[in-house]
């Protein structure tokens, strides 16, 4: 339905209201109406569902505050036969006029009034979002847990530099869709709802490009390669997606740029591992050390080894705690580093040590460790 018909059709008569009826008496109007001419109440009936449509076309417009004051003020202008080509109003009449850069009133035309009115969008189409681009990055351990600026070569939709984005041939311009006239978008009504969807003939660019450009062939997008340097955040973990605002595709007609994804994939360490923020070492340890304590030296991932007291009789898998030697957080602070103590037993022992360890023995025959052991599995 083109905008004519619609400032030519009376809504209020229509619905049967005055001019100035109040929103409540509109939508009572319409409740009586609608049941009246409901098509489930008048099944085969052409004619009562003609006027339940045209019921529920005029109750959409003006039971919107905007979309009423913006209906109101172009039958205003144009009255039932403004649009006529030798109407009352004087004279020939040029569409051009109502929707180009000059209004009867000196204004910028109607096309802000009709699009606001019907969501059309007036003469061009809406800025559209550029689309949101993801991809990958692998870091060390170290960038990963204290932040890294990497280089990150990004492909993606732009628009086209020798058409500059219009899709037409060097020497020529596209024009407007006749159909959605240069919205993108066409509605269509649905009972007492009006659908929006993109135009079929312009594909929701709003404009139709007859002589093609030869490199976008009129799409007036085409692939842009780019390489951006992107800080990943400190603490940044294994297969962790990091969102980037703004840095995608770039946007259609002044639209704003997607966002960026990026999924980061960390090398392991010979040495340290990760649980959380904090980070894991394993320490080995000698016998004597583990049985008569001691104080250790540990090293740390980015900085110098830490001493930490070995309390005597420690077992194997024994864990301490350094902290502040961690990974980073979001806030600036730090994760603990946890110690693990392994101890090394020696394969071959021999000479005073052999000796040593025989009289350790004969000292402790008493205290065997496994006696509880047995104990419990006789009890269970």
């Amino acid at each position: 339905m083109s905008a004519k018909d619609y400032v030519e059709k009376d809504y209020y008569k229509v619905l049967g209201v005055p001019k100035d009826a109040t929103a409540a008496e509109i939508k009572k109007t319409y409740r009586k109406l609608a049941r009246e001419f409901h098509p489930d109440a008048n099944k085969g009936d052409a004619k009562a569902e003609e006027r339940f449509k045209d019921i529920s076309e005029a109750y959409d417009v003006l039971s919107d505050d905007k979309r009423r004051k913006e209906y109101d003020e172009a039958r205003s202008l144009f009255g039932s036969g403004g649009f006529r080509p030798n109407g009352a109003a004087g004279g020939s009449f040029d569409f051009g006029d109502l929707f180009g850069g000059a209004g009867p009133q000196g204004g910028g035309g109607l096309g802000d009034v009709f699009g606001g009115l019907f969501n059309r969008g007036g003469r061009t189409a809406q800025p559209r979002r550029g689309a949101d681009v993801e991809t990958e990055v692998t870091l060390s351990f170290e960038e990963a847990v204290d932040g890294a600026t990497v280089p990150l070569r990004m492909t993606s939709q732009a628009a086209c530099r020798s058409c500059a984005g219009t899709g037409a041939k060097a020497g020529t311009t596209p024009r407007v869709c006749p159909t959605c006239v240069g919205a993108g978008t066409v509605s269509r009504g649905q009972g007492a709802f009006a659908l929006s969807e993109p135009c079929r003939d312009c594909k929701g660019r709003g404009m139709i490009v007859d002589d093609p450009c030869t490199v976008c062939h009129g799409s007036g997008r085409a692939s842009s390669a780019r390489t951006m340097q992107v800080r990943i955040p400190a603490g940044v973990q294994d297969s962790q997606r990091i969102r980037l605002k703004g840095k995608g595709a770039q946007g259609e007609r002044g639209g704003q740029p997607g966002d960026l994804y990026v999924t980061v994939h960390v090398d392991a360490h010979p040495v340290f591992g990760r649980k959380g923020d904090n980070l894991t070492v394993t320490v080995p340890v000698t016998f004597p050390e583990a049985a008569l304590g001691g104080t250790i030296e540990v090293p740390t991932l980015n900085g110098p080894a830490v001493k930490l007291k070995l309390p005597a009789g420690s077992a194997n898998g024994l864990t301490m705690r350094a902290r502040g030697k961690g990974a980073t957080r979001k806030d600036g602070t730090r994760g603990d580093l946890l110690v693990t103590v392994e101890v090394v037993v020696p394969k071959h022992v021999t000479g005073d040590a052999l000796d040593a360890l025989e009289q350790y023995r004969e000292a402790t025959a008493s205290d065997d460790p496994r006696a509880a052991l047995f104990k419990a599995a006789e009890g269970a």
